[in-house]
């Protein structure tokens, strides 16, 4: 069984910064390409950064060099950096994981999400 966790969401103000993290447990092998998700209320879940098991990385076009994205190989975990926000950014962020098993089949695993508010 694998979890995929997320946490490090809140509340800020405009301007702001807050960094997700996302933990990855369980029996598997290794991570692969991860990703960070979100869905505003009334809106499509939408890819926000992604990076490959390799560390290539991929940004929406609405980041604008913003956010940055990271991994930890070793404590199978993924960050996402967040800077300069803006109440666009109001949303549910969710980390999705490829995640290597076992007999070296991947899989694909959501998390639940965490909450990120960007008000005054």
């Amino acid at each position: 069984q694998v979890q995929v966790v997320e946490s490090g969401g809140g509340l800020v103000q405009p301007g702001g910064s807050l960094r997700l993290s996302c933990a990855v447990s369980g029996r598997f092998l290794y991570m692969g390409d991860m990703g960070w998700y979100r869905q505003a209320p009334g809106k499509q879940r939408e890819l926000v950064a992604s990076i490959t098991s390799g560390g290539s990385t991929n940004y929406a076009d609405f980041v604008m060099g913003r956010f940055a994205i990271s991994r930890d190989n070793v404590k199978n975990l993924v960050s996402l950096q967040m800077n300069s926000l803006n109440p666009e950014d109001t949303a549910v962020y969710h980390c999705n994981a490829d995640v290597i098993g076992l007999r070296y089949v991947s899989n694909n695993y959501w998390g639940q999400g965490t909450q990120v508010t960007v008000s005054s």
